[in-house]
């Protein structure tokens, strides 16, 4: 049977959420903002209006308010976010068990099993969703239907605010191909660098490149991202309720230079602890170790282990960690080709209990303060991409070729996403 696959996407979910509580601005352009104080800050969300002049999400406050200088300024509360977004998904599981969340304001659903129950008909109950979103909530979605889940994502990017779009097997070549590259799923800033080079610059180009080339390229990424843009995605929706989860999370990363000196070391710990972080966030774990990798340019590796203080997932305590292995394992002037991370012995959030000590009172209201700020960081890379924002010392790492063997481990959970 042909699968039936929705991909919900809640509309400027945040600017959206603050729109209910100040109606009157709906028409204005408005922003959602760290810290609307800061010239330095950076936008979080935007609404329709603010994206007719140009704002765009991740850049600086001064930046957008030189494109829309009455932009209205609104801040985050990222806790009413999280908990609509709870009940929003709840409303989604009435429709089917199968439901997926991809960020906070994002789910697949797969209604295959369920569809004869409401008609029949995925286009139509894709609308009888958006109508249910809408007035029991007063915010809209956008909803792509699909056989599989790559398409539907890209359906419920194709039209927005409040639509619905169908990809079948026979339209998706007509609506598809045409798009972008980048618009395809992981397609990152790196894949993107290599499609350029060979004249790739539609999902139709990339589906009619040659899939081993393509492998040789960019490893079994390269062949991966060919299959999504061929409809050959077979990637199931799986509910929470069926996740294991990890015992450990790495990311490794083979740069295209050597390292050299505690700069470009430091920055490329950050880059592996940065993604690290984020995948521990994603699977609500916490960890209470840390594990860091070094192979030189002949391919011989060191590994160290630590465990920390006190279980974490915040990128700043993992980097922190790992530069303390580096400095007590390394001499920071012998080139390093290839770095690892990884976060051990991990534990899920609920289970960790606060560390209540007189000592560790006055550090609570900045790990919090740290805790949100990463969140908002993964909110901004799951709507925009991965490179979409970044620690500011991670950006003088060197590229790297993200298929190549990360040293001290193997690839099944030490590659880098």
């Amino acid at each position: 049977m042909e699968r039936v696959i929705f991909h919900c996407d809640l509309n400027s979910f945040y600017a959206s959420v603050e729109l209910l509580d100040h109606p009157e601005l709906r028409h204005l352009p408005v922003a959602v903002c760290g810290d609307p104080n800061s010239r330095h800050g950076i936008i979080l969300a935007k609404n329709e209006p603010a994206k007719l002049f140009g704002v765009k999400t991740a850049e600086t406050i001064w930046q957008a308010r030189k494109k829309c200088p009455e932009l209205v300024l609104l801040p985050a509360h990222h806790d009413r976010y999280r908990e609509l977004s709870r009940q929003i998904n709840r409303v989604y599981q009435d429709y089917t068990d199968l439901v997926e969340s991809f960020g906070i304001d994002e789910s697949w659903l797969d209604v295959t099993g369920t569809l004869h129950l409401f008609g029949g008909d995925p286009e139509a109950l894709a609308d009888q969703l958006r109508e249910h979103v809408r007035g029991n909530f007063g915010l809209t979605i956008s909803v792509g239907v699909s056989f599989n889940k790559v398409f539907a994502k890209l359906g419920s990017d194709y039209k927005k605010p409040d639509a619905t779009t169908l990809i079948t097997r026979e339209n998706f070549k007509q609506i598809v191909w045409p798009l972008p590259v980048t618009d395809l799923l992981y397609v990152g800033r790196a894949a993107s660098r290599t499609f350029d080079r060979f004249d790739i610059h539609t999902i139709g180009d990339l589906a009619r490149f040659d899939r081993e080339q393509l492998f040789l390229l960019l490893g079994k990424n390269g062949a991966q991202l060919h299959d999504f843009a061929s409809g050959e995605d077979r990637s199931p929706v799986t509910p929470a309720a069926q996740y294991v989860p990890p015992k450990s999370v790495g990311n490794g990363l083979t740069f295209s230079h050597n390292l050299r000196g505690q700069e470009d070391i430091q920055a490329g710990i950050t880059r592996l602890s940065d993604q690290v972080a984020a995948r521990l966030r994603r699977y609500h774990m916490k960890c209470n170790g840390i594990s860091l990798a070094i192979r030189d340019p002949a391919f011989r590796d060191i590994i160290r282990q630590q465990r920390l203080d006190s279980p974490s997932n915040l990128a700043r305590e993992i980097s922190q960690a790992a530069m303390g292995l580096a400095k007590s394992c390394w001499n920071m002037d012998h080139p390093v080709r290839a770095l690892t991370v990884t976060a051990l012995s991990l534990v899920p959030e609920e289970e960790v209990s606060a560390q209540l000590d007189l000592l560790a009172f006055g550090q609570d209201k900045k790990r919090e303060r740290l805790e949100k700020l990463e969140e908002t960081m993964d909110s901004i890379r799951a709507k925009y991409g991965k490179s979409s924002i970044s620690h500011a010392s991670s950006t003088q790492a060197a590229g790297g070729s993200g298929h190549a063997p990360p040293p001290g481990g193997s690839r099944s959970y030490l590659e880098e996403e």
